[in-house]
C-alpha cells in the first residue's frame, strides 16, 4: 500500500494582496490524476475566509503537478468555495471568461531577493548601497549576480514539476530576478504562476531568504527600477488578423477602463508606476510599437509577421494576481467585439 501527499495550495482572503496557504493531505493508493484529488476543507476564519462560528470553507482542486522536492509528493492548485460549492468572494479564477481556452499568457514575473538577517536584497550592504543600476542586468560574475544558485534551484523545480518554464534572467537592480511562464489557457496560466510562486516561497526556507513583491521594495524615491509581471496575452484574433487596425482597435478598447485595470493590477503599484523606469504614469494610458514606456506595448515581432501576434501590458505589478489580471484584460478585449 502506497501513501502519497498532496499539498493543496489556496489563496487567503487578504485585501488588495492575498497570500499562499498550503497544507499536506495524505491519500493512499493515489492515481496521480486530478480527478481523484477530493475536495477538501480548510479554517476559514483564520484566513480572512469565514467568521468563527461557520468557518468552513472548501478547496476544490484545479490543477495538479509532480512535487519535485518531495517523496510521493504532488502539488495542488485549488480554488475556495463557500461550504455550499459556490465561488467564494476571494475566488478570482472564478472570474476568468476562457472556457475555450482561447486566450494565451505569458507572464514575466520579477521579484526580490532577500536576506533574512538583513532585511535587505541581495547585494546590498548594510548601512548603504550597492554600484547604481545598470551593470545587474543580464550579468555574469560575482561582482553583479547576486543568488544565481537559489534561482537555478527554483528553475530546475519549475521544469520538474512539469510546468511551461520559459526562462530566468537577472534584472536591473542587485537581487532583483524575473521568470517567464506561458500556458494556453488563462486560468492554466494563472495556475502555473502560484505554482511557480510556491516552489519559489518555498525554496526559501531552505536558503534563508524570502521573496519580496512589493512592486517598489526599495522606496518610490528611490532610482532604482520597480518590479512588475508584464503580461503578454493573445487570442485567436491577435494571432490571426493582420490587421493594423483591429490591433489598435483593442488597444483603444483599453482607455477608457484604466481604472478598472489598475484596481486589480497590485497593490503599491502607484510607486512603480510613475512614467520613468520603462513605465507609463498610473493615470495616463498609451500604446506603441516596440515602446517599453507605454502601457500597452506593441511587440515589433508582431508588426513584422504582418500585424499577427500578441499584445503587452506592462501595467501589472509583481504582486498582482494573475488571475484577476488575465480576467479583466479579456474581458476588456471582448468588451471590444474581438
Amino acid at each position: 500500500m502506497s501513501k502519497s501527499k498532496l499539498e493543496y495550495i489556496w489563496l487567503d482572503g487578504y485585501f488588495p494582496t492575498q497570500n499562499m496557504r498550503s497544507k499536506t493531505k495524505v491519500e493512499e493508493n493515489f492515481s496521480g490524476k486530478l480527478e481523484d484529488c477530493p475536495i477538501w476543507s480548510f479554517d476559514g476564519s483564520s484566513t480572512k475566509q469565514a467568521e468563527g462560528g461557520s468557518s468552513d470553507c472548501l478547496l476544490k482542486p484545479v490543477a495538479i503537478y509532480p512535487d519535485p522536492a518531495r517523496r510521493d509528493g504532488y502539488l495542488v492548485m485549488t480554488e475556495v468555495l463557500n461550504a455550499d460549492g459556490t465561488p467564494h468572494v476571494s475566488n478570482g479564477r472564478a472570474t476568468i471568461e476562457d472556457e475555450d481556452n482561447d486566450y494565451w499568457f505569458g507572464f514575466e514575473q520579477e521579484y526580490f531577493i532577500m536576506d533574512k538577517k538583513t532585511q535587505l536584497p541581495l547585494g546590498f550592504p548594510i548601512g548603504g548601497y550597492p554600484a547604481p543600476q545598470g551593470l545587474y542586468y543580464c550579468s555574469v560574475g560575482g561582482k553583479n549576480t547576486h543568488g544565481r544558485d537559489f534561482v537555478e534551484e527554483h528553475a530546475n523545480l519549475c521544469i520538474d514539476a512539469g510546468l511551461n518554464f520559459e526562462g530566468i534572467n537577472q534584472e536591473v537592480a542587485s537581487g532583483q530576478w524575473e521568470f517567464q511562464l506561458f500556458a494556453k489557457g488563462a486560468k492554466k496560466a494563472g495556475d502555473e504562476i502560484w505554482v511557480a510562486r510556491y516552489l519559489l516561497d518555498r525554496l526559501t526556507e531552505k536558503y534563508g531568504y524570502y521573496i519580496e513583491y512589493h512592486p517598489k521594495p526599495l522606496g518610490k524615491d528611490m532610482d532604482w527600477n520597480g518590479s512588475g509581471m508584464h503580461a503578454n496575452f493573445s487570442n485567436t484574433t491577435l494571432r490571426t488578423c493582420g490587421s493594423r487596425e483591429v490591433y489598435e482597435q483593442i488597444c483603444e478598447a483599453f482607455r477608457p477602463v484604466v481604472k478598472e485595470h489598475i484596481a486589480v493590477y497590485g497593490e503599491f503599484n502607484d510607486q512603480r508606476l510613475t512614467g520613468d523606469h520603462e513605465t507609463a504614469s498610473i493615470d495616463d494610458f498609451s500604446y506603441g510599437i516596440s515602446d517599453r514606456g507605454a502601457s500597452i506595448r506593441i511587440p515589433i515581432i508582431t508588426v513584422e509577421k504582418g500585424w499577427k501576434g500578441w499584445l503587452e501590458d506592462r501595467r501589472p505589478a509583481s504582486n498582482g494576481d494573475p488571475y484577476k489580471i488575465a480576467g479583466r484584460i479579456i474581458k476588456t478585449v471582448k468588451s471590444a467585439g474581438f
